[in-house]
């Protein structure tokens, strides 16, 4: 008698609470009450006109990389490298049933820095904080946030549902084209199950069509989602799941950022101990890095109350809370 094979289980749309994220224009956010009302709450919110000195606003269309940056040899996605003319003809012809690449793993600074002076002025809302310090471990002394170029075509999408790493925030501004993004709180993380291995990532590869037998707690998981276009940032907090899929061909810049409110959780991974065991090593690790934390608060307060003073223009470069400062 031939064994009876279990049919393979459909996986449909589920029906989850969905919550649509605000957008505010930069002239009615001032870089304050950003901070105040959704840095320190760490509330997700997209910034329309965010940027609006840049130049890439204008320039930076898909034939503008074929044909300027062509030969260039980038890494595409994990393991995969390609030029650029070979992944912009990939991005252009995707379509919603068979997707092409999306790039993401150019970091601008090191790998394209030829195209700094179309994002210049800094986007202050994007503005790097805690990684300019010289205070930081060599690891994580990056002023420049870790700046990714994101590039893909209609259906594309990163490879993974997760939350950004170092416990930092995320924003993303939107070039050109579409991106809809979906955001799920760090309170829904049982629900939207994490790799035992990898807590960073889902085990949840497509939104749309959710295995319900593997992931049954997914439809308690509130949705939060929206549509960015060209000039409007994305503010990921820290520890928010976050997945982007390409609406329309779209090109994108993403940079992190450390502030004291996230310093703590920063702080408490950087020294995560191996089956919790405490090495001196890690414990060492873990004073200095709350020492640096005090330091630079009162750096950071210093510059805020005294703005123009020169114990301010002195201190700034320790923990610089804005661009202005770090120059």
């Amino acid at each position: 008698m031939d064994a009876v094979q279990d049919a393979p289980v459909p996986m449909t749309k589920v029906s989850t609470p969905i919550v649509q994220v605000p957008k505010i224009n930069a002239r009615d956010l001032p870089y304050e009450a950003f901070l105040r009302d959704y840095v320190a709450l760490n509330r997700p919110v997209v910034i329309q006109d965010a940027a609006p000195g840049w130049s890439a606003l204008e320039n930076w269309k898909p034939e503008y990389f074929k044909t300027q940056f062509g030969e260039q040899v980038v890494e595409v996605t994990y393991g995969v490298k390609q030029k650029l003319a070979d992944v912009m003809d990939g991005v252009l012809a995707s379509t919603a049933e068979k997707p092409g690449p999306y790039l993401h793993k150019v970091i601008i600074h090191q790998h394209m820095p030829q195209l700094l002076p179309a994002l210049s002025p800094e986007n202050v809302y994007s503005f790097p904080r805690r990684y300019c310090s010289p205070l930081m471990p060599k690891r994580f002394h990056r002023p420049d946030g870790y700046l990714k170029l994101l590039i893909g075509g209609v259906g594309g999408k990163f490879p993974l549902m997760h939350f950004d790493s170092d416990n930092a925030h995320a924003m993303i501004t939107e070039i050109y084209g579409d991106k809809e993004f979906v955001l799920f709180a760090p309170e829904d993380t049982p629900y939207v199950y994490p790799h035992e291995n990898s807590p960073g990532t889902s085990q949840i590869d497509d939104l749309d069509h959710v295995d319900l037998t593997r992931f049954p707690e997914f439809p308690k998981a509130t949705q939060y989602r929206v549509i960015i276009g060209p000039g409007e940032s994305m503010f990921v907090p820290s520890r928010w799941w976050h997945s982007a899929r390409v609406v329309t061909t779209s090109v994108s810049v993403c940079t992190n950022m450390i502030l004291s409110t996230n310093w703590p959780g920063f702080v408490n991974i950087s020294c995560e101990a191996p089956n919790g065991k405490m090495r001196p090593a890690l414990l060492a690790k873990r004073m200095y890095l709350s020492l640096a934390g005090i330091v630079m608060s009162i750096a950071e307060t210093i510059q805020e109350k005294f703005p123009s003073s020169g114990l301010a223009r002195r201190l700034g470069y320790l923990s610089p809370v804005s661009p202005e400062a770090r120059r």
